[in-house]
């Protein structure tokens, strides 16, 4: 058999190699370098195509594509949302994703997302709120303690200079597997046993539920002003965390509105109530938090850009490493015109 050319390869990080990867640079910093290159891209955005994500629901998750173009590259991402896979062992998340090159439309880089969207989504939070919480904030609430939990305990420690993680989740066993993942990490982890109590002197409240249902994590007297409420969970119509009375009261800022109000906190409000986008405040067009006492809410469903800022950082570090494996992906016959002659020929050659 003709071993294929280097035209046919591309690069395909699975989960072992994203592990080894981030290990080799550090959890902390490669959450740094992500939000720093999410935040590059922010304040580019109008270079970038925008469409909601093409999402097909059922009664007990949903799968979803997500893709974007800077003109020079083009990626997407597969990724799924089952909060009850769970029960059967399984990931409520899953993703994998795709980078390309838009002047051939040729795949460079094919990657496991489910670790990578766990990184992205923590360093996008910890961006925000960067921009956003209180200046001199160094305790959080962290309410939800799935999977994504310590990712984003860490992102804001790493960003944000946060010193204290107080975790409250209904389930108990989900705490203590959340408090032991982050013992010896530099933070102080207080277990909770009520979120009320996981709230007490926090100055950047996460909620990060899995559940698809309206439910109410935060209620509108657990809120006090100058809070920063990082909503995480919320991501799918019909799904919401927050009570709609600190939504009238918060400075709302999202990613992409027309995605962020079928999925976000904001469906429960009217189309046309007023929200920021987060790119302009990072461009320096609006205002982020504009007084000490006001109630900002970064309303986080996660948009394609910041995975392609994630590809995109991943594809670059790649470079001089050992940390992927070529695929024999594309067909490269040739004569780009005899694709057929390049099947009978592979015939020939096994036959041989």
């Amino acid at each position: 058999m003709t071993p294929p050319s280097r035209q046919a390869l591309v690069p395909f990080v699975s989960v072992d190699h994203m592990m080894r990867l981030v290990h080799h640079v550090g959890i902390e910093r490669m959450m740094v370098e992500l939000a720093d290159q999410i935040e590059a891209d922010f304040r580019r955005w109008p270079e970038f195509d925008k469409t909601p994500r093409v999402a097909s629901h059922s009664d007990i998750g949903v799968i979803e594509l997500m893709p974007t173009s800077d003109g020079q590259q083009y990626g997407f991402k597969y990724v799924n949302g089952h909060p009850s896979n769970t029960r059967r062992g399984l990931q409520t998340v899953t993703a994998f994703g795709v980078l390309a090159d838009v002047a051939t439309g040729y795949p460079v880089m094919i990657s496991e997302m489910t670790i990578l969207t766990a990184l992205r989504t923590a360093a996008t939070s910890a961006m925000a709120a960067k921009w956003l919480a209180p200046r001199d904030a160094r305790v959080m609430a962290m309410i939800g303690n799935g999977a994504q939990a310590e990712f984003q305990a860490l992102a804001m420690k790493a960003v944000c200079g946060i010193e204290e993680v107080r975790l409250f989740d209904i389930d108990p066993a989900a705490t203590r597997k959340c408090a032991a993942n982050l013992a010896g990490r530099g933070l102080t982890v207080v277990s909770c046993t009520t979120a009320e109590k996981a709230i007490l002197g926090a100055q950047i409240v996460t909620t990060c539920t899995a559940d698809k249902q309206y439910a109410t994590i935060l209620t509108d007297n657990m809120v006090g002003g100058g809070v920063h409420i990082n909503a995480v969970g919320g991501d799918c119509p019909g799904k919401t965390e927050l009570a709609p009375a600190i939504l009238h009261r918060a400075g709302i800022f999202v990613e992409y509105p027309p995605q962020t109000r079928i999925e976000g906190e904001i469906q429960q409000l009217d189309p046309d109530h007023p929200v920021t986008e987060l790119w302009q405040v990072i461009a320096g067009q609006v205002a982020g938090r504009t007084d000490a006492a006001q109630v900002t809410l970064f309303d986080s469903v996660g948009f394609a850009i910041e995975d392609f800022s994630a590809l995109r950082h991943i594809h670059q570090r790649l470079q001089g490493t050992p940390f992927f494996q070529d695929l024999d992906m594309i067909a490269d016959p040739d004569d780009p015109r005899d694709l057929f002659g390049m099947l009978c020929r592979s015939q020939a050659t096994d036959v041989a």
